[in-house]
Order: structure tokens, then C-alpha cells, then sequence
């Protein structure tokens, strides 16, 4: 069972329109809505690539309830006195979104980060793997991601934090073995300089292996990802990028890659980087995250191109 944590889930809403003008009344085509944040949707990737899986992190009770429809194990901390919302608009003629994401409200209840890091913990011993992902609420501590994320790296497990900022560094510094998987703007933010070039991605992850991180996947949009890791660097894309919404994209890779390291046995990271460019692309031809096109999926995985990059 994967555990998939998500401090600061959302309600995500997308409006498909045919062109976005500003200052102009719109009549949207298409409306979707349900329960979300990137870890949810970590999740119902991994249903769709038949996983199984537990929701954890922050909620209420309504969040809860509506979660239910994912068919698996929800295990919130109801601590959050209402759920965000994150609206997505799609302007199909263009193949373009514009991204509206709210804050989040605190958390209600000053103990809620200890029970959170307990709650996982006490899930630990029947989990194959735990991703943590997203932004945290407000009035929670940057070092909540790092702690949950420390703890199941003792316990033996592979752990992918999908995260930003403060949160980000922390977990960088002081939990070995953590695979990150930021995309281009995080990396460069953790980095402290610009990445321009794939060898500039390589040595930014070369020097977070060197202080204890177990690899590193960059997901870098329509130019695909790059992979560093102990057993060397490698970049994957497709041919040619795939137009639609890349909402949820990186949510998709992070399920294909935790799929991957939570099979036992040797880990093999060409396969994996080929699966998470192709189940990455497959979302991005669905109108909502959390959903790919498993038909797609299995044809685009004849099509990626690794290239392995030198030292």
C-alpha cells in the first residue's frame, strides 16, 4: 500500500473556454469539479495504474466524505476549518491554462502536525512506499514534510517529496535518501541559480545527492525529465510534446515513479523514467488532473527516448 500525504488539499474546479480574454464576460464550455490537491491526485493516478494506496494528510469531515468515491483507505487529520479551491482555465483553442490557487485556510488545532507524523506512522509498517506532495496551510511548520518523510525513510521505505520552498530545503538537507521530484522553477529555487541546460539540471542534482539525497527527477514540462541518480543521469522525452492540459502532469509522473519504487527487487531506471515521461503525457490529454489515458499511456511508452548523460 502506497501513503500518499497531502497537508493542503483543495477543491480543484476547471472551466474549459475557447479563448481567455481579459476583461471580457466568458461562457465556459465544460466545468469539472471534485476533491483534490496533489497528493489526491497522486493517488488517483495510482488507482488507474491499479495500486493501492491510502489518502492521508490534512481535511474535515465533509473533504473526507468526498473522498470516498477513490474506492480505497482515507485517513485524514481533520484539522482544516474549510478546504481551498484551485481553478483551472483551459483555453481549448490555444491548448493554454491560466492556474488561480488559493492559499488555504489554517489549521484549527495546534497538536494537528504531531498527529499527522502519527498517523503515518502507525501505517508505516503495511506501506510499500509514501509520497508527500503540495503546499502546506497555514500555521503549519516547514519541517512537517521532513519529519514525515524522515520517518518512513527509518522504516525502510521509498519516500518521494513533491514540494516547494522552505519545505523543500529542509527535506533536501536533512533526509537521506529522499527521491525529489520538483519540476524546473523548484529546482532552480533549490538550487539558488538558473538551469538553462541539461548539465546545469545534473550538476544541481549531483550536488544534493552529494549532501544525502537518494536521486533526483526533474520534471521539466514539454522537454521531458532528467534523472540523477547513484547509478548515473539519464533524460527522457518524447518525440514531439503532446498539446492539452499539463495540470496534473507532474501528480501523474510522481504515481509512476512511486509505482516503480515500491516493487521489489532492482530498480531499473530506464524503464522507470519511461514509464513516468509516458503516464505524465497521458494526463495531460485528459481536462482534469488525476486522470490519464491508460491506451495512450501504453502506446507513448513505445516512444520515449532516453539518452544517457555523461559525467
Amino acid at each position: 500500500m502506497i501513503l500518499t500525504v497531502t497537508a493542503n488539499p483543495a477543491y480543484d474546479v476547471t472551466y474549459e473556454v475557447g479563448q481567455l480574454v481579459r476583461g471580457e464576460v466568458h461562457r465556459v464550455r465544460a466545468v469539472f469539479e471534485r476533491p483534490g490537491g496533489k497528493g489526491v491526485n497522486v493517488a488517483r493516478v495510482l488507482a488507474q495504474l491499479e495500486k493501492s494506496f491510502c489518502v492521508m494528510g490534512f481535511g474535515n469531515a465533509e473533504f473526507s466524505a468526498a473522498l470516498l468515491d477513490l474506492g480505497s483507505t482515507v485517513d485524514l487529520v481533520h484539522a482544516l476549518p474549510r478546504i481551498r479551491r484551485t481553478l483551472v482555465l483551459s483555453e481549448t483553442a490555444a491548448g493554454v491554462t491560466t492556474s488561480l490557487w488559493e492559499p488555504g485556510a489554517s489549521v484549527n488545532d495546534p497538536d494537528a502536525a504531531d498527529r499527522l507524523v502519527a498517523r503515518v506512522q502507525s501505517r508505516l509498517a503495511d506501506a510499500t512506499g509514501v509520497v508527500i506532495s503540495g503546499s502546506l496551510p497555514g500555521e503549519t511548520a516547514p519541517d512537517l514534510p521532513a519529519r514525515i518523510a524522515l520517518a518512513s525513510t527509518e522504516a525502510g521505505l521509498p519516500v518521494i517529496c513533491d514540494i516547494d520552498g522552505a519545505a523543500l530545503e529542509l527535506v533536501a538537507r536533512s533526509v537521506p535518501g529522499v527521491v525529489l521530484v520538483p519540476n524546473s522553477d523548484e529546482l532552480q529555487r533549490l538550487a539558488g541559480s538558473p538551469l538553462p541546460t541539461p548539465g546545469d539540471v545534473v550538476a544541481a542534482g549531483r550536488r544534493l545527492r552529494a549532501q544525502g539525497v537518494g536521486a533526483v527527477v526533474a520534471t521539466r514540462g514539454a522537454v521531458g525529465m532528467i534523472a540523477v541518480t547513484e547509478d548515473g543521469a539519464w533524460h527522457a522525452a518524447l518525440p514531439e510534446p503532446l498539446p492539452g492540459n499539463p495540470t496534473g502532469a507532474g501528480d501523474a509522473a510522481a504515481a509512476a515513479i512511486m509505482a516503480h519504487l515500491a516493487e521489489p527487487g532492482p530498480l531499473d531506471w530506464s524503464a522507470l523514467l519511461t514509464d513516468a515521461v509516458a503516464t505524465s503525457a497521458a494526463a495531460v490529454t485528459r481536462p482534469v488532473a488525476g486522470e490519464i489515458d491508460r491506451a495512450l499511456r501504453d502506446h507513448l511508452r513505445r516512444t520515449v527516448r532516453i539518452e544517457k548523460l555523461d559525467s
